[in-house]
């Protein structure tokens, strides 16, 4: 019987490793790059000014991860939008460019005081930036940069535009 080579094979892998869903989805995998984000993150979370700062500098990517429609809505001027959902090898790199330590700035709904259309806040620990921040370091994109605070999206030194 073929069937009980592969059933025993199956038994033998630990649970773990099988994480008991999709082959494709590795949450161990997952963990790990968490915790190997965690302080590279924590150095690199900017202020305001330091963002605006960096993201004049040539060829430094300004990276909205909300969704088109939230984008539209309202954006740091400069920006260019690639919603997290949309994230694989090659829309990053179609974005990004050809090379992988291009600095890249990013920001989310959270770093925004006012809680209104297009910024809702999000749950604390499933703030935008968290995800995006993660999810670029993995696809090897690590020269990475945060906005670390909250600001009013109406103050003018945030350079807020709208596209529609």
């Amino acid at each position: 019987m073929r069937i009980l080579p592969l059933t025993l094979a199956l038994l033998a892998t630990p649970l773990a490793a099988q994480d008991r869903g999709s082959p494709l989805i590795d949450y161990s995998g997952f963990r790990e790059l968490t915790a190997e984000v965690q302080p590279v993150r924590s150095e690199r979370l900017v202020s305001l000014a330091q963002f605006k700062a960096r993201a004049a500098q040539p060829d430094v990517l300004v990276l909205d991860a909300r969704s088109a429609k939230a984008f539209a809505e309202g954006h740091i001027a400069g920006a260019v939008n690639l919603p997290l959902p949309d994230f694989t090898a090659e829309s990053l790199a179609q974005v990004i460019g050809a090379n992988p330590d291009r600095e890249i700035l990013i920001y989310c709904n959270n770093n925004f005081t006012n809680n209104r259309r297009p910024v809702m806040t999000k749950a604390l620990p499933l703030a935008l930036n968290i995800q995006t921040f993660i999810n670029l370091y993995g696809y090897g994109y690590k020269n990475l940069w945060e906005l670390g605070e909250a600001v009013d999206m109406d103050d003018p030194r945030v350079g807020w535009v709208k596209s529609i």
